[in-house]
C-alpha cells in the first residue's frame, strides 16, 4: 500500500487500465481495498485459518458483534466485519487486517433472521451469506470488481477475536509554507514502447515517474487537459522517461507542493518556458441541478482524496473518497475525457460518491478497459453523461467556452543525469 498521486495500474479483466487522480491516493493490492493513511501499514501476519464455530447459542436475530473469516483471492487476507444494533436496523465495519488498521463503513446492512446482506460503497463491495442454526457462522459470498468470492465469517469470542493492528505512525508532512524543489534527480529514457503513463507517485519521500512523457508531465504540474497544451513538439507524446526524484525538504509534500518541484524540474531540465492565454475551446462544462443531494459528504478524518476505478456493476467504477468535485473534473479531464472539464457546480465540500458507467469509444484515448465478460443477465450500465446524472444528481454537457491555455514558447528533451 502506498500513496499514490497520479497513477496506478489495475488488472480489470485481461486488460490494464491506468489510474490517475490529481490528488492524494491510496492503492491497495489485490480485490480489497479502502481509503486509508498514506503511511506504511503494519506488515501482513500469515493467515489463519477462521476459529472454529462455538457451541455459545444467542438470541434468535440477534447478530451484533464481531465476525471474521478468511477470503482467497489469490492471497488469503482475513476480514473482520463489526455489527451493532442502530437505532433503525443495523451498521456495520469492515477490516482487511492484513492490508490495513482501517475501518471500511459498511453500508445497507439488512437482517432478515437468516440473511445477512451489506454493502461497502467505497470499495464497490458487498456481502450475502445465511446465518447458520447455531447462530454462529455465516456463510455466503463477497462480490467485488464482478467477481464473487466464498466467505464464511464466524463470530468471535474475546478468547478467538482477532486482534486489529495498531493504526501505523502518521507520515511527517511537509510544512504547508515549504516552497521545495527536487535535491535529487534522474532522469531516464524509457525504452518499453509503452504509449500511456504507468505510474507518478510519491512514497513517503521518493518521487517516481514511470513511462510518463512531456505532456504527461504538464497535465500533472499544470492541471490542465492535453488540449489545453499548445506549441508542443512533435516528441513530446512520443518520448518516454523514468523519474526518480528526492525533495530538498523533510517531510512528504502535498499535491501542490509535488505539483510546483515538477514545474521547477520542467524548467530546469527540459527549459520549459510558456505563456497563459485564454481561447475558447470545446469543453465539457459540470453543473449542478436540484439533485446534487445525491453527493454524500464525507466522514474521512484525511486531508487528501482518495480516488480508484474497478469494475461495477454491467460496467466501470470510479470510486472517489473525501473528493471535491473539482478533484472530480480533473479526473475526468485526464483519464477519461478527450478535453476539458470545468466544474461550475457552485457545490463545496468533500464527498464520498461512487459513478458505475459504460465506456465507450471516444473515452480513454479511445482504449477503454477492457472489462470482464458479460452475460445475458448482466444489465449495462448507463454511459457517463447519464450515470453522473442518474447517480451524482449533476450534469455533464459539452460547451464551448472559454478555458486557460498553456501556450510551449520553448522546450528541450531533458538534460543528461
Amino acid at each position: 500500500m502506498r500513496a499514490v498521486y497520479a497513477a496506478r495500474t489495475l488488472e480489470v479483466g485481461r486488460g490494464t487500465i491506468l489510474l490517475v487522480a490529481g490528488a492524494l491516493a491510496v492503492a491497495f493490492p489485490f480485490a480489497l481495498y479502502a481509503q486509508s493513511t498514506s503511511a506504511t501499514p503494519a506488515t501482513p501476519t500469515q493467515p489463519s485459518a477462521a476459529p472454529t464455530s462455538t457451541t455459545q447459542t444467542h438470541v434468535r436475530g440477534d447478530i451484533a458483534g464481531q465476525w471474521q473469516g478468511t477470503i482467497d483471492v489469490g492471497k488469503s487476507l482475513r476480514l473482520i466485519v463489526k455489527i451493532a444494533k442502530a437505532e433503525k436496523g443495523w451498521s456495520g465495519k469492515m477490516y482487511s487486517i492484513d492490508q490495513s488498521s482501517s475501518a471500511i463503513n459498511a453500508s445497507a446492512v439488512a437482517f432478515d433472521g437468516t440473511a445477512l446482506k451489506f454493502s461497502v460503497d467505497v470499495i464497490g463491495g458487498s456481502y450475502e451469506g445465511k446465518l447458520s442454526a447455531d447462530g454462529n457462522s455465516i456463510a455466503g459470498t463477497w462480490t467485488q470488481g464482478g467477481k464473487s468470492y466464498p466467505l464464511t465469517i464466524i463470530r468471535a469470542t474475546s478468547e478467538t477475536a482477532w486482534e486489529i493492528p495498531e493504526p501505523p505512525a502518521p507520515t511527517k508532512k511537509m510544512t504547508p509554507d515549504a516552497d521545495p524543489s527536487f535535491d535529487v534527480a534522474t532522469i531516464k529514457p524509457n525504452p518499453s514502447g509503452g504509449k500511456h503513463l504507468q505510474g507518478l507517485t510519491m512514497n513517503g519521500r521518493n518521487f517516481a515517474v514511470r513511462n510518463g512523457s512531456l505532456n504527461d508531465l504538464i497535465n500533472f504540474a499544470y492541471k490542465v487537459q492535453a488540449k489545453q497544451i499548445l506549441g508542443v513538439p512533435s516528441w513530446s507524446d512520443d518520448d518516454r522517461y523514468d523519474i526518480a526524484a528526492v525533495p530538498d525538504v523533510e517531510g512528504e509534500p502535498s499535491p501542490d507542493q509535488l505539483r510546483t518541484m515538477l514545474r521547477k524540474l520542467l524548467a530546469e531540465r527540459f527549459k520549459l518556458t510558456f505563456h497563459h492565454e485564454s481561447r475558447d475551446l470545446s469543453a465539457y462544462v459540470l453543473t449542478a441541478g436540484s439533485n446534487a443531494k445525491k453527493l454524500t459528504p464525507s466522514t474521512s478524518s484525511e486531508s487528501l482524496p482518495g480516488m480508484s476505478m474497478q469494475p461495477g456493476a454491467g460496467g466501470l467504477m470510479f470510486l472517489m473518497q473525501n473528493a471535491t468535485l473539482a478533484d472530480f473534473t480533473e479526473f475526468l479531464q485526464w483519464l477519461v475525457l478527450d478535453r476539458p472539464v470545468v466544474d461550475r457546480t457552485g457545490v463545496a465540500g468533500r464527498f464520498d460518491y461512487t459513478v458505475t458507467f459504460t465506456p465507450d469509444d471516444s473515452e480513454f484515448g479511445g482504449h477503454a478497459p477492457k472489462l470482464p465478460e458479460r452475460t445475458d443477465a448482466t444489465e449495462s450500465a448507463p454511459n457517463l453523461f447519464e450515470a453522473i446524472q442518474q447517480q451524482l444528481g449533476l450534469k455533464l454537457a459539452a460547451e464551448k467556452t472559454a478555458v486557460d491555455v498553456i501556450v510551449i514558447d520553448h522546450v528541450e528533451k531533458p538534460s543528461a543525469n
